[in-house]
């Protein structure tokens, strides 16, 4: 095996991942895919989030075609019924007192839980910790959702992207990258474990900024930008408008398809539109702007894999970030393989 992360790596089932939003599950049970397996997820009568493969023990049918009744899945197929762990409490062909066989059970995930609207899974028993999104429960922050985007990435890299601090200005030249400046101030990286956190303030051109418009405000001004990452791949980005107030946090969930694909998960929590839904929609087509600059080039990598080793590319101190992951990420592959 390479000193390099794909996304069908088996390190990566010893994590808690994305699957979906909390919105997407409702009593209709559901496919989506995640390190190359279908699962079939669906909500309770009660709320909560239920999961296993999308494969019924006997013939192997999705079960993501069946219905729900009450707790109980309904294989679509020949009609059998599993109930909340998974058991399988009715076989339609065998009559009401037929013994039903001990293997017919349904196969779940280590873990299923539920953070800042997004619903997790961990397939074997994790080793990083369940990610939370602070602002999410805070009742200032208004809440947007970006659409969710699959794309042919890795899922590794686009996280490199995402806390990468050099690319502003060029990848970003078309949104928010005109006018930020080339050089990356010093700034330092605090680690627990297997998530870290990096702040650093620099000049930025606030062109969401009424205040510009209305020439209260310069168009240059100061943010103070924080990143907090957890192992593999959630990260949240804090930016504080130092001059015209307010803090816009943008949350990047990275769901590892298949081999090549990866669906992109992402929200925003703004805490200075005034509840202004017609802002929160420009702030949503803003960043979906800014995403799509990012997969022009990330799509377009020929080998859909990161380095893990520290010494395979070159590194600056610009990068602190980027090499924080690959230092985590190799760890916790390290660990997790055996």
């Amino acid at each position: 095996m390479t000193d390099g992360l794909r996304n069908l790596d088996p390190a990566l089932r010893h994590a808690w991942h994305s699957l979906c939003r909390a919105g997407e599950l409702t009593i209709a049970p559901r496919s989506f895919t995640l390190l190359g397996e279908r699962y079939v997820a669906y909500r309770s009568p009660e709320g909560e989030a239920r999961v296993f493969l999308d494969r019924c023990p006997h013939r192997f049918a999705p079960l993501s075609l069946g219905s729900c009744e009450g707790e109980n899945l309904r294989c679509v197929y020949h009609g059998w019924v599993f109930d909340a762990d998974g058991d399988c409490v009715e076989i339609p062909a065998l009559g009401e007192d037929a013994a039903l066989p001990a293997r017919a059970k349904l196969t779940g995930p280590d873990g299923v839980t539920e953070s800042h609207g997004m619903v997790f899974v961990a397939p074997e028993t994790p080793l990083t910790p369940v990610p939370r999104i602070d602002s999410a429960y805070d009742p200032a922050f208004q809440q947007g959702d970006l659409p969710v985007i699959e794309t042919r990435a890795n899922a590794g890299l686009l996280a490199d992207n995402f806390l990468d601090m050099a690319h502003f200005p060029f990848i970003h030249s078309g949104t928010f990258g005109a006018g930020e400046a080339r050089e990356v101030p010093n700034y330092s990286v605090t680690r627990e474990g297997y998530t870290f956190t990096a702040a650093y303030e620099h000049e930025f051109a606030n062109r969401e900024d009424p205040g510009v418009e209305e020439g209260i405000r310069p168009l240059l001004q100061r943010r103070r930008l924080t990143y907090r990452y957890t192992a593999p791949f959630h990260l949240e980005l804090a930016i504080e408008f130092l001059d015209s107030g307010g803090t816009n946090v943008i949350g990047f969930f990275l769901t590892p398809v298949d081999d090549e694909n990866v669906r992109v998960y992402s929200s925003l929590w703004r805490d200075d539109l005034d509840g202004s839904e017609e802002r929160m929609g420009d702030a949503i087509d803003f960043e979906i702007a800014v995403v799509n600059e990012d997969l022009q080039l990330q799509s377009r990598y020929e080998v859909l894999e990161l380095p893990l080793d520290i010494t395979a590319e070159v590194h600056t101190r610009a990068d602190k970030t980027t090499v924080e992951l690959r230092r985590i990420l190799g760890e916790f592959a390290r660990t997790a393989r055996g």
